[in-house]
């Protein structure tokens, strides 16, 4: 499975370190996800969503 936000399409980015002696170091920078009950069409199911998606209500949860 990708880590990726099932609302937004949110992935995981490359970036590099550049230390003082400008040596580049490639590391992944990932979103924040969790995993959380929500209604989707009228149904239940769990789905992975970035932060960024609950905090705009993007999601109705379901307890």
């Amino acid at each position: 499975m990708v880590k990726q936000c099932e609302i937004c399409d949110k992935k995981s980015l490359r970036a590099k370190k550049v230390s003082f002696s400008n040596k580049h170091h490639i590391y992944k920078q990932k979103p924040n996800l969790h995993t959380v009950k929500a209604e989707i069409n009228g149904t239940v199911k769990k789905v992975q969503v970035c932060t960024s998606c609950i905090k705009a209500n993007k999601v109705k949860k379901v307890i």
